[in-house]
């Protein structure tokens, strides 16, 4: 290089990963990646910072609060998901990182929007409303479990329901729970137990699986054969955090097979203690009842006399009752003819000019009738007034102006641009409807 050539330009290190993000993101369109969550940070401001990894690689991902709240899963370290996201770089540290806009388990976006497909539909037909879920019996004398006879939840739920409430009988309708034709079988299985209604709560049970292991239960068909059924439906599928389509459609929601036999039945170790306890309150009773008893039976053996002697003495009462009987009528009938003369007299003194009284009764409704008319036509002429001047204040007539009301992710209504920020969400209200819209730049 010489005296006369120009000098290079030096770029600052703020420059260059600012051109290194601009040029990654222009090279790389928004993708979809698969790989397994590790070092998964949640942080206080509601962001995700975590790693997406496979066997030869590994990439940062942050994915911000405004879209991680879509997410209705919670994940966590060692899950395989599916992300799409914006190649990017982190200026502050000349990092590679992916900003991720949504997310999905692996492999399964087909099933999981089948899924929310379903639930969406069968939701708004009203099949999982809270008021069309029936009580389960308090103590059901017959409980029907639809499961394979093979299954490892079949035995769980008949030993708990052993050890629960042994005197109920049950009746186990087999089905396969898995693989091509176990739905119709499913529904074959509810339709027989509510046609034969030998059973007065029906367990709907599975062990834990896959969401294709556990697909059955996700079909259509099953859930109207669950909401047709006569018998109330306790649904125990899969493991706690497996939610099947069926679950929703029961009227109760165990999280194991287990846990559906516990809803069915109550505790029958408590009921005996409780018996017990009751057996001897009612015991202890019994014994202060005939202590009671022996009691007032010797008072009364003690106040007994002769029935000759009990007759005189009555008649005797008998006879003064009468002489005081008669006495006090005489007194009475004297007491209550003076009464009645008297009133009499003041009657005859005080009788009412009722004519006088019903000319005054008219002249009183005709001036009600006109003060009614007055105050009603004062009152509808304000009404008017005060509903011209609402008119005027409705900010739903200014909207229709063209106007509109802008409000930022907090609610707040913005006033001045510098209240928000570029690439931050606000609602913007209109006179029909509104929108939802992102700041790209604000101008002053």
């Amino acid at each position: 290089m010489t005296e006369t050539d120009p000098a290079p330009r030096v770029y600052t290190v703020s420059e260059l990963n600012r051109m290194a993000r601009l040029a990654v993101e222009r090279a790389l369109p928004v993708a979809w990646i698969a790989g397994e969550i590790s070092n998964l940070t949640r942080a206080p401001s509601g962001h995700w910072y975590f790693t997406l990894k496979d066997a030869q690689a590994a990439v940062r991902c942050a994915m911000f609060r405004n879209r991680n709240q879509f997410v209705d899963w919670r994940p966590d370290n060692g899950m395989q998901v599916e992300v799409r996201a914006q190649a990017t770089l982190y200026e502050a540290r000349g990092e590679f990182q992916l900003s991720v806009e949504a997310m999905r388990r692996a492999g399964l976006g087909a099933l999981f929007e089948a899924f929310q497909r379903l639930k969406e539909k069968l939701e708004r037909e009203g099949l999982f409303d809270p008021a069309r879920k029936r009580a389960l019996p308090a103590q059901p004398a017959a409980i029907g479990v639809v499961t394979s006879p093979r299954a490892a939840a079949l035995r769980d739920v008949l030993t708990t329901l052993r050890r629960r409430w042994p005197l109920a009988r049950v009746t186990i309708y087999p089905t396969a729970v898995q693989g091509a034709g176990a739905a119709d079988q499913i529904v074959q299985a509810i339709a027989v137990a509510g046609a034969r209604a030998e059973c007065e709560v029906l367990l709907l049970v599975r062990g834990g699986g896959s969401i294709e292991d556990l697909w059955s239960f996700n079909e259509e068909t099953v859930a109207r054969a669950i909401a047709a059924c006569p018998l109330p439906v306790v649904a125990g599928i899969g493991h706690e955090t497996d939610f099947t389509i069926a679950d929703f459609a029961a009227d109760r929601r165990a999280p194991t097979p287990t846990g559906a036999a516990e809803l069915a039945t109550p505790d029958g170790e408590a009921w005996r203690r409780r018996i017990e306890t009751l057996g001897r309150a009612l015991g202890g009773e019994a014994r202060r009842r005939l202590d009671s008893l022996a009691q007032r039976l010797d008072g009364l053996a003690r106040r007994l006399r002769h029935p000759a002697a009990q007759l005189a003495g009555q008649g005797r009462h008998l006879g003064h009752l009468a002489q005081r009987l008669q006495l006090a009528g005489q007194a009475t009938l004297t007491r209550q003819r003076g009464e009645l003369a008297r009133l009499t007299a003041r009657l005859a003194a005080r009788a009412p000019a009722v004519d006088r009284h019903l000319a005054g009764n008219a002249d009183l409704q005709r001036r009600l009738r006109h003060a009614l008319a007055t105050d009603l036509a004062r009152r509808t002429a304000a009404v008017a007034a005060q509903a011209d001047h609402l008119a005027h204040l409705n900010p739903q007539a200014v909207l229709g102006r063209g106007y509109s009301i802008v409000r930022d992710g907090a609610g707040r209504i913005v006033r001045d641009s510098r209240q928000v920020a570029p690439g931050e969400a606000i609602a913007i209200t209109l006179a029909h409807g509104g929108l939802a819209a992102e700041v790209k730049d604000r101008l002053s």
